[in-house]
């Protein structure tokens, strides 16, 4: 046996522990989903983990309303297909009630205004632990963050105030009014998930594969011109490219990449030879060095 296969069960029974523990630990449970490949990927690590049984707990998408068509056309099919419950609450609504107030300009996006949305709606419906799919080498915030990372009764995260995690102890004790996000990939690399991906034969949404669109340049990224969510200048003209997205956040922060990576062989090959992380097509993460950090603070994933 490989290490790189070894490496990926170790992985995987790590995240279905974590899934377990969840469930043993919380009354309710929430898996966060917004049809990317982290979020897919979860979906087939808790498939593992409740087997034969299905998945035990909702999955709840915040939709920014802003979200690549693609992405949210397999969302729903996924769902539809497992037979799983889908929450979707909208940012929109938000906007709409006055309760947040939508960004204009050239760098607008509604990524910040998810946080509303959603710590909302975890009071809604009492969610006590929200699952989600980042991992540590995403983004130097998120290298800090604990698997089960507490939040208090404002949804607020406190960098400097975190459990310690010895081995595999994950202490799911928590106040009256604190929820805990879990992070069951946390450990895992966009390597690793793409490499899990490929071995499962996992289904993913097209748009992260190579294809000709519309785009243009601004800030040395490359960004679709598919959509009026898109700010753009008038000086900046389209061109057809062939390119591909490596993350796929809301459209309008959300930068693709040059490629040739029409399978996932390929996009495994390309990944391997990277030398930027994913988020560096991502213009909401470059608003300062603390902008995830801060985020996260306030409650974001």
């Amino acid at each position: 046996m490989s290490t790189k296969v070894l490496q990926t069960n170790i992985l995987e029974s790590e995240a279905i522990h974590i899934f377990r523990e969840v469930v043993a630990q919380f009354e309710k449970p929430v898996l966060l989903f917004s049809g990317g490949k982290d979020s897919i990927t979860l979906v087939r690590l808790a498939q593992k983990a409740f087997f034969p049984a299905k998945i035990p707990f909702p999955l709840m998408h915040i939709d920014t309303g802003h979200n690549f068509p693609e992405t949210i056309e397999f969302r729903d099919k996924l769902v539809q297909e497992l037979g799983l419950k889908l929450i979707v609450r909208n940012v929109q609504d938000n906007i709409d009630a006055g309760k947040v107030t939508e960004e204009t300009g050239k760098y607008a996006s509604r990524n910040m205004l998810q946080t509303e949305t959603l710590l909302d709606a975890i009071e809604e419906f009492g969610f006590d632990a929200c699952i989600g799919g980042a991992r540590r080498d995403e983004e130097k915030a998120r290298a800090k963050e604990r698997i089960f990372s507490v939040r208090d009764d404002f949804g607020q995260w406190d960098e400097k105030n975190q459990r310690p995690e010895v081995f595999d102890m994950l202490n799911g004790k928590i106040n009256l009014g604190q929820n805990v996000r879990v992070f069951p990939i946390s450990n895992w690399t966009e390597l690793d998930v793409w490499s899990y991906i490929e071995k499962e034969r996992i289904e993913i949404p097209s748009i992260y594969f190579a294809h000709t669109r519309a785009t243009f340049l601004r800030d040395g990224l490359i960004w679709s011109a598919n959509d009026e969510v898109v700010y753009r200048e008038e000086y900046e003209k389209t061109e057809e490219r062939v390119i591909r997205f490596r993350t796929v956040g809301d459209m309008s922060c959300t930068a693709a990449v040059l490629s040739s990576a029409y399978d996932i062989a390929s996009v495994v090959q390309e990944i391997r030879q990277s030398t930027i992380s994913e988020r560096g097509a991502r213009i909401d993460d470059k608003r300062s060095e603390a902008a995830m950090e801060k985020r996260k603070q306030q409650g974001y994933f």
